[in-house]
């Protein structure tokens, strides 16, 4: 039984570490867009109305259910560089701190491309239902449902850690501060308000970034805009939304009198 003890103590920190980060951006993201700020975003806020409390307690207890399935498939990484087979950050390690930020944006890029093909693979009709109906009942996305995944798709997204850590040399904190990045990104993505910049004309100001539009999107029509963080990978396979950008103008440039209206309400 001792030899389990250092797996229970890794499963219970590492989940209480993911709770957290989980908690504090989809609490914070939530206070302060939808509380503390609605008002003022009154006019970046893309859809009419917001989704009922009983969804958001939803989403909230599949979101740790999901983050409990991270954890488990998180101890094949753990068990692994306890045993010696996987030196990948020790290797990371001697390659210096250039390598430390190489491996962060590398990690990034192949995860938006693990998430953009794994994503197009359960929308295919025999494994939309087992795996991604779950995510999708959100038709309205709240910051809570940045997690809400069914078991199968929980999986899938918690395999890419192990997976890079096993393929390429990376240090143990960029792996953290990977973790960072994507809640952050997930949280704000299903935020509800459009939060990126844009130009005058109302096109995205980054446009190789996915917008909240663009993810929004993917919740109201189902069969666009797969990709996580950037969009080229939609662009390329020809599956970016043709009403995107005609969507994020509307959001970002609407009417002076129609953002009166809103903050009044929201006031």
């Amino acid at each position: 039984m001792s030899s389990l003890l250092p797996f229970v103590e890794n499963w219970l920190h590492a989940t209480f570490t993911d709770v957290s980060r989980y908690v504090i951006f989809a609490v914070g993201v939530w206070l302060t867009l939808w509380v503390v700020l609605a008002a003022p975003l009154a006019g970046r806020k893309i859809r009419e109305n917001r989704p009922p409390a009983r969804q958001l307690l939803i989403e909230f207890a599949a979101s740790i259910r999901s983050i409990m399935v991270f954890s488990t498939i998180g101890l094949l990484s753990f068990g692994l560089f306890r045993a010696g087979l996987m030196p990948g950050p020790y290797i990371a390690r001697d390659l210096g701190p250039a390598w430390f930020w190489v491996s962060l944006v590398l990690m990034i890029v192949a995860h938006d491309a693990w998430f953009y093909w794994t994503h197009r693979l359960i929308h295919d009709r025999r494994l939309f239902r087992a795996f991604h109906r779950r995510h999708h009942r959100s038709n309205n996305p709240s910051p809570f449902t940045a997690y809400s995944f069914d078991l199968g798709e929980a999986a899938i997204n918690g395999a890419f850690v192990p997976l890079w850590m096993l393929m390429v040399p990376t240090q143990w904190p960029v792996v953290g501060l990977f973790m960072l990045h994507q809640i952050v990104r997930n949280t704000l993505g299903h935020s509800g308000y459009e939060l990126f910049p844009a130009t005058r004309e109302g096109r995205p100001l980054l446009p190789w970034l996915t917008t909240v539009t663009h993810h929004d999107l993917h919740h109201a029509q189902a069969g666009w805009n797969y990709g996580l963080y950037f969009t080229w990978w939609d662009k390329l396979m020809g599956t970016e939304n043709p009403r995107y950008l005609e969507r994020f103008a509307q959001v970002v440039r609407r009417p002076r009198r129609e953002l009166e209206i809103k903050t009044a309400e929201a006031a």
